[in-house]
Formats: structure tokens, C-alpha cells, sequence
């Protein structure tokens, strides 16, 4: 799981969380085909803003490395949400498997972990790629055999608009608190015709909240001196009807929708063309390319 905003709606980002470099993803031979290139491992490192944020601090690392939480994300109110590390770390389940025999063509997995989904993509066949925004996720990616890129889902990747799936799963349908401005940016990745496939909440809920993690074993004079994993960031849940609801807005069809192991599930076919309007983001784009050197929005303060 990881966690960014995306750009704001004028299609800049604030002077902080602003970097200038040269492009990220020079096209290859392989990247001008309509396969996207999932390698070589080697991409800009994210901003300094970014790897202190959250889910590059110790408790999430800590987690990944040891295989197990505890790990919460804990709302302002005191609620908990379990995170299930052990599940991530372990190696694909049936209901995972239930989503990933439906994967068509390339796949890019938005907010990766530890690599489980990748790894067995790449076992079934699959060019997938992986992302994240922690250091220790996309390390333990690549360990365990799958290819990952240190990069936020609102960063330039590579093989934009040439996806054949697109996955957002283990609660990633909630990275930056805004499920519609998340469809968005999946349509922009998705080739025409390709498939997002979501995980969504049990329950039948849209909560938007602000959230931080917390691992439950902090004692009183760390948390007397707040760090990085303190900053409280913008989280969603949604169950299906929620997700449908904002699909239809964003111009999505429904392919499928399912549950297995007390998990739910939804497929999206790519909208033919974006209905919403992404026009102010379609427009600093465009800039960027005329100069060739395009503004990486790094991952914001959550």
C-alpha cells in the first residue's frame, strides 16, 4: 500500500513539492511497441519530502521486514484499521489469484507492497510492473523476483495510456482520500479497452478520512517528539456501490464484480474517451513536453 495526492485541479503542483529534472522514461525501442517496458530498475529517486513520508518511515519498513504488524491506520476519532501485513507478505492466495487470472495483457500493480501480486504475475506470464513510494516495498519487490519503480501513481510512469490492467487492491483504491481523481489517473495509464481491477470495502461505504499509521508500540516519549509517521494523511474506503457510483461519473463500463474470501472485488473497462475533464492537466502535460523537461509532482504532504 502506498499513499499520495494527486495534482491539484489547476494541474501545478505547490512550490514545494516540485521537482525539475530531465524526463524520467527516455524511450527505448522496446517503449515505442505497445508493450509497456517494465525494466530496467532504475528510475529518479523520489524527492526528500517523499521518502519521509508515512509510508517510508519505520513502522511500515519495520512491518515489511518483519514479515508481520502489528500496523493500523489509526483516524483521529482513535478507530483502527488493521493492515494486513502477514497477507502481504505471504505468497498469493486464492482470492488473490481470483483477480489476477482476469489481468489482460501488461499489468501495472499501483501501490505494490512487498511484491506478492508482481511475483505471481510474473509466474503466470504477465509483463507486470509494480509501484510504490517505500524504499523497503519496492526492495522487497525486487528480491522476491518481481520489477518495481520507487514512484507515486501521480509521477510520471512508464507506458502511460498502454496498460492492459491496471490493479489497485489491498485497500489502494483509497491512495489519496480522492476515488475519482484515482480513476482518473488509472483511464490516463489504461490502454483503450483496458481493464482496472479494484478491491473495495465489504461494507457498503464512502468514507473519506484523514488517517496516520501507527504500529501500537511507540512509547510515551516517541510519541511526545511526533517524526514523519505522525503526519496525518488523506485515506478512502469504498464498498462497490460506492466505487459504481463514481465509476459512472468518470465515464467507466462495469466488467465484472465479485467476492472471494471475504474480500470484494470490481473490474472496469477503460472509459472510451474520458468523459471527465482533465483539461488543465492535459494542458501542463502538454507544456511539459514542449520543453522536454517535464515537473515530477513528488509525493505531498499528507
Amino acid at each position: 500500500m502506498s499513499t499520495t495526492l494527486p495534482p491539484s485541479s489547476s494541474g501545478t503542483a505547490t512550490q514545494e513539492s516540485r521537482e525539475t529534472t530531465d524526463a524520467p522514461d527516455a524511450p527505448t525501442s522496446r517503449e515505442t511497441t505497445d508493450t509497456p517496458d517494465v525494466g530496467p530498475e532504475t528510475e529518479p529517486g523520489l524527492g526528500a519530502e517523499a521518502r519521509t513520508a508515512p509510508w517510508g518511515t519505520d513502522p511500515y519498513a519495520n512491518a515489511l521486514r518483519n514479515g508481520h504488524g502489528p500496523l493500523f491506520l489509526r483516524r483521529s476519532d482513535g478507530w483502527l484499521l488493521p493492515l494486513e501485513v502477514e497477507r502481504w507478505c505471504s505468497d498469493a492466495g486464492s482470492a488473490d489469484l481470483s483477480a489476477l487470472h482476469r489481468c489482460e495483457g501488461p499489468v501495472l500493480d499501483i501501490g505494490c507492497g512487498p511484491g506478492r501480486l508482481v511475483a505471481e504475475l510474473s509466474a503466470l506470464g504477465h509483463r507486470a510492473l509494480g509501484i510504490d513510494v517505500s524504499e523497503a516495498a519496492v526492495a522487497r519487490t525486487r528480491r522476491i523476483g518481481g520489477s518495481a519503480l520507487l514512484r507515486s501513481v501521480f509521477d510520471p510512469l512508464p507506458g502511460e495510456g498502454r496498460w492492459g490492467t491496471v490493479l489497485l487492491v489491498d485497500g489502494n483504491i483509497g491512495i489519496g482520500g480522492d476515488p475519482a481523481a484515482l480513476l482518473d489517473r488509472a483511464a490516463e495509464l489504461l490502454s483503450t479497452g483496458g481493464l482496472l481491477i479494484a478491491e473495495t470495502s465489504p461494507l457498503d461505504i464512502d468514507e473519506r478520512v484523514q488517517v496516520r499509521l501507527d504500529d501500537g508500540l511507540r512509547t510515551p516519549a516517541e510519541k511526545a517528539a511526533p517524526g514523519p509517521a505522525d503526519r496525518p494523511f488523506p485515506w478512502a474506503r469504498i464498498g462497490t456501490p460506492a466505487l459504481l457510483r463514481y465509476a459512472d461519473a468518470c465515464g467507466w463500463r462495469p466488467a465484472d464484480q465479485w467476492s472471494a474470501e471475504g474480500r470484494a472485488f470490481v473490474s472496469l473497462r477503460r472509459p472510451r474517451p474520458p468523459v471527465r475533464d482533465r483539461s488543465a492537466r492535459t494542458s501542463s502535460q502538454s507544456a511539459e513536453s514542449a520543453n522536454n523537461t517535464p515537473v515530477i509532482r513528488s509525493q505531498l504532504e499528507r
